[in-house]
């Protein structure tokens, strides 16, 4: 190597090990890393563990077979997956037209939408990490199902399936569910992504940014976390969570309608080892909030978007430490202590069985 030529995985060594910066290509947005800050004491906020064992069934739970829901409704007897409105929805299906303001400050639009509830399983002691693959392939066929008939109404413009699981990620009810909305706009985060993956698709002769990132990531290694013939998950070069990850499919699927067999099977092989490793890391039933983007639906071909899930668990150093986005991440830009690298490294050494 000739003098004073430095090599680059050195290079990139000593910028990761110190305070530096990345970019979020799908957002355009910037994330502060700052590796040093892990050795700092602790002295905040530390949340209880929760409980670990719940029964199979609670007659308290106003999702449970059989129970009265919080609105008054009744549930069926079910016996796998289990969808209806949610009764205290956050969009209304016949909202009227806004009026609009004359001042462009004080703008505002209708936003008319459908909100529904998923249970993914009638075991009310159940997550993800504990049912099987063949128990989350019935509920990705429920996502299939609502993705199709939502988004093929004509007012919805996006569908956005995501579960918040555990308390301190506001899930009022610990039973397995999730939910669905879909909105007539598109949505903040998706239309931005939407908009970054239109702009590389266009610029890089037809060739999608997801694509090109998973290829990679795939090459370099050190941040995927675990995959099979069909997806992948990955701790994200630009990821802002702790333990944040992403899933990506191994073909160019825009949305749930382009799923074959096989991408639903291993979708459901991915979700099972992928959150039982985050139960493994703290022995800890692992909080998160989750969701798929998908290509905006009505009706038009999006080539340059690829379906993927986003998982933001918030915990930090371990059961009982959270990672909190409060000042500096607030007012500025997210921040992050553990690197990316770590975190995978972390996840990908776990095992596969439920502790």
């Amino acid at each position: 190597m000739p003098a004073g030529i430095v090599a680059w995985p050195l290079i990139m060594e000593t910028i990761f090990s110190n305070p530096h910066s990345r970019l979020n290509p799908l957002t355009g947005e910037w994330l502060l890393v700052s590796p040093h800050r892990l050795k700092r004491p602790w002295q905040g906020k530390v949340e209880q563990t929760p409980p670990e064992t719940r029964p199979t069934y609670d007659p308290k739970c106003y999702l449970c077979p059989g129970n009265e829901r919080a609105g008054g409704a009744r549930n069926p007897d079910y016996q796998g997956t289990f969808v209806f409105e949610n009764d205290f929805a956050a969009l209304l299906p016949d909202a009227p037209a806004s009026q609009a303001d004359a001042n462009p400050l004080f703008a505002a639009r209708r936003e008319r939408g459908t909100c529904r509830v998923i249970c993914f399983s009638p075991d009310h002691s159940l997550t993800l990490a504990q049912m099987s693959e063949d128990a989350i392939a019935c509920v990705i066929d429920a996502w299939m199902e609502q993705f199709r008939e939502l988004g093929a109404l004509e007012h919805i413009r996006n569908v956005q399936i995501f579960e918040n699981k555990g308390a301190i990620m506001g899930c009022s009810n610990p039973h397995p569910h999730g939910q669905i909305w879909a909105t007539e706009n598109i949505p903040t985060e998706p239309a931005k992504e939407d908009e970054s993956q239109r702009r590389y698709f266009e610029t890089h002769d037809g060739r999608a940014l997801l694509d090109d990132y998973q290829d990679e990531e795939l090459r370099r290694a050190e941040r995927v976390v675990c995959r099979n013939d069909a997806w992948a998950a990955l701790v994200p070069f630009w990821a802002k969570w702790p333990y944040e990850t992403m899933l990506l499919p191994a073909r160019p699927l825009a949305d749930m309608n382009d799923f074959g067999p096989g991408d639903k099977t291993g979708l459901a092989n991915i979700l099972k080892r992928l959150t039982t490793r985050y139960d493994n890391l703290f022995r800890v039933s692992f909080p998160y909030t989750m969701g798929f983007h998908q290509a905006p639906v009505g009706g038009r071909a999006h080539p340059h978007w690829r379906i993927h899930a986003h998982f933001y668990p918030p915990l930090l150093r371990s059961a009982a430490i959270q990672k909190f986005m409060v000042g500096f991440e607030m007012l500025a830009m997210p921040q992050r202590d553990i690197t990316p690298e770590l975190a995978a490294e972390t996840l990908r050494s776990l095992s596969e069985d439920h502790f």
